[in-house]
This record gives C-alpha cells, sequence and structure tokens, in this order.
C-alpha cells in the first residue's frame, strides 16, 4: 500500500500545534511500519532537516504559492503523479477533489463555532475562513475523519450528526525530549541565554484570542498585588507592541516590568524553559487537546490549566483547573501553586503519572491501523 501524507508547513521554521502533530505522527510511523510506502507531501522552507527519508519513506516537495492553492491544486496533482492509495491530510482541511480515498484529522472546528474570536491576526483570520469554506464540504467527502480528543469527537458530532461511524478519536501525546532535565550545567545555560531568572512562571500562548491572553495579564495582575513573594512571568512567541497594547487596555501597564518576552523558543529547547520554571499556566479558553498540558507534566511541573473544553479529559486531577474567564479564579490558583511547595510537588509526582497514559507511539499505531481497515472496507 502506497500512503501520502500532507505535511505541508512541516518544513517552516517556527513550528506550532499541528505541525509538531504531524512531525511527530510521521517520525513514529517510521519507527513502526516498515511494509507500506509513504510519500510525504511538504512546501518547501527553511527547516529540510526535520525528516529523513528511510527505504519506504519518500519526502516530496509540492510547489504552490498560497496554502489553498497548495492543497486545492498542487496536492492532488502529486497524488496522482506519485500514484498513492490513499491521501492522509493532517491539519484540519483536504483537496475538494482529492482523487483517491482520503482520510483527514481535524483538529478542532472552533472555526465553524459562534465564538467572538474576530481579533487575532490577519493570518489566523484568512486561516479561519478558508477552514469556514473547506472543512463543511469534505468532511462528509472523507472517508473517514480523525480527532484529538473524546470532547472534539462529540463536537464534530453535534454539529454533523451523520458522520458518527466515521469520526475516530486518536490521542495527541508530548514528545520524548519533555522530559526532567537534571544537568544543571545545561539548565543553567539556557538560563542565562534566555535571561530567565531563579523562579517564574511559565505560560505559553499567542496572539490567537483563545490563548486567552487578557485574562492571564488580569491574573498575573491580582496575583503580584496579592502574593507575598510574587515572581516573574514569561511569556515566548509573543511581541512587545501585542503585549504593551494588551496592558494599556487592561489598566496595568506598569506590569510590564515585571514580564519577560523570550520569543519564538523552538520545540527542541522548550523542555529546558519547562524544567526551569516553578509552573506552568496553560488557561486557554479552547482547546481540541492541549499538548503543552502533556509537556510540563512530562517536565515534572505542577500546571494550571481551564475546565472547558478537553483540557480536563488531558489533564485529569494532575493539573489545577480554572475558569478561563475568571481572572481572579486563576490568580487564586497561581497564589496557590506559588505559595504552597507540598501541594506544588504532589501536582508535580501527579503529573509525571498522568502524562504516561499518552505517547506518540500509541497515536502512531492508532493511525495505522485506520490506513490498514480503510484499505479494507
Amino acid at each position: 500500500m502506497k500512503i501520502g501524507i500532507e505535511a505541508q508547513r512541516i518544513q517552516r521554521r517556527k513550528k506550532h500545534g499541528m505541525d509538531i502533530v504531524a512531525w511527530e505522527t510521521i517520525r513514529h510511523l517510521q519507527q513502526i511500519d516498515k511494509e507500506n510506502e509513504y510519500v510525504i507531501f511538504v512546501k518547501a522552507d527553511e527547516d529540510k532537516e526535520v525528516l529523513k527519508e528511510t527505504d519506504n519513506f519518500r519526502i516530496v516537495e509540492v510547489p504552490g504559492k498560497t496554502y489553498a492553492d497548495w492543497e486545492q491544486i498542487s496536492l492532488p496533482k502529486a497524488c496522482r503523479e506519485h500514484g498513492v492509495d490513499l491521501l492522509h491530510c493532517t491539519s484540519n482541511t483536504a483537496p475538494v477533489k482529492a482523487g483517491v480515498p482520503l482520510i483527514v484529522t481535524v483538529h478542532d472546528i472552533i472555526y465553524l463555532e459562534q465564538l467572538q474570536f474576530s481579533q487575532g491576526s490577519w493570518y489566523q483570520r484568512m486561516g479561519n475562513l478558508y477552514r469556514r469554506w473547506n472543512v463543511p464540504r469534505i468532511i462528509h467527502k472523507a472517508d473517514r475523519i480523525l480527532t484529538v480528543s473524546d470532547f472534539e469527537r462529540r463536537n464534530i458530532l453535534q454539529r454533523f450528526p451523520a458522520l458518527d461511524n466515521k469520526v475516530h478519536t486518536v490521542y495527541n501525546a508530548a514528545g520524548d525530549h519533555f522530559c526532567r532535565i537534571e544537568d544543571r550545567q545545561l539548565l543553567e545555560s539556557a538560563r542565562v541565554r534566555c535571561g530567565l531568572p531563579e523562579r517564574f512562571i511559565f505560560f505559553l500562548g499567542n496572539t490567537d484570542p483563545k490563548k486567552n491572553v487578557p485574562n492571564v495579564l488580569k491574573a498575573y495582575s491580582h496575583f503580584r498585588h496579592s502574593a507575598t513573594h510574587p515572581i516573574p512571568l514569561v511569556m515566548p512567541d509573543l511581541g512587545t507592541a501585542y503585549l504593551d497594547a494588551v496592558l494599556e487596555a487592561s489598566g496595568d501597564p506598569d506590569l510590564r516590568k515585571h514580564i519577560l518576552l523570550t520569543g519564538y523558543i523552538p520545540n527542541t529547547e522548550l523542555p529546558l524553559i519547562y524544567n526551569l520554571c516553578t509552573f506552568f499556566l496553560y488557561p486557554s479558553r479552547r482547546e481540541s487537546f492541549g499538548i503543552p498540558i502533556l509537556e510540563a507534566m512530562q517536565c515534572g511541573k505542577a500546571v494550571i490549566t481551564s475546565s472547558t473544553s478537553s483540557m480536563p479529559e488531558i489533564a485529569g486531577v494532575a493539573a489545577i483547573l480554572v475558569n478561563p474567564d475568571e481572572p481572579i479564579h486563576i490568580a487564586e490558583a497561581m497564589l496557590t501553586v506559588n505559595r504552597e511547595e507540598d501541594t506544588r510537588h504532589k501536582m508535580e509526582k501527579d503529573g509525571l503519572e498522568r502524562a504516561k497514559a499518552f505517547s506518540w507511539k500509541q497515536s502512531a499505531e492508532a493511525v495505522l491501523g485506520h490506513y490498514k481497515s480503510m484499505m479494507h472496507d
């Protein structure tokens, strides 16, 4: 069987959620499947070394000017040229006319929901408009739909009940490189390189409104005014202009001097930052999975996350769950974890145990099972 996998953005330097999922899935398929032939379709970009070809895995760079024309025109053409028996599209969308049996990973349908996520960047808004056009068209044409949590599966079926037998949950995971690091010299080198303080709160978000940055900053303001020994907040992947605008709107611009912006941190270096932090803050408003929850837990860190969408399903009882729309609630959890060392250590232990329930090897095995059963349907 020759399997095509869409991994359009996997070679871009700044990888995020869905790019990491595609990379980890393909990497683990390479380890467990030596029988089937794979063609990985990518768009040429800076990170040429992200994947290596093996005997049965070939990487094909497909040309295209925009995300849409690459997916709708160039990708189906490449599938025909390389004679694939099925195509797996990994990032929510797919060709309307794939020309071969189609399996699609629909990570979420946030862009179809009536949420007031109108801010965001121009790129994010254009992406959501494209998904709003594409997903309702391809979701019925696909032979099988994968999604990343039972929460999201229920969400999809509530909107598309006719798909009941086609939608399956395959959990994400955190990479094996997210682990406790005992090398103090390595950690201190990272601390100096990134200019990190001895103790700090780590928040991983971006300008997407679902990441809840305004409420995080309001919560941090409450935390600083209430804590006996407040600690700084580290926020990668955010720009100074955006942060200043949010702080100005919140009425607490002086908070800026207690916040450190590190810029984008590559996935390979993130474990160092998790290991250095005092605890991890992730009160997102909406997630289909929430990989950073497991990343922090595998690094042995206490996690504060949201009581909404998929996050309780992933965190279990190992995290403190908060209402993401209540900054006071978030701040109270921050005060507790910062102040109570015994509570923090218990959460760290529970998190390490919880993270063992997820692995990319299990995910790849499940995906491979769907490939095989599709071809025998």
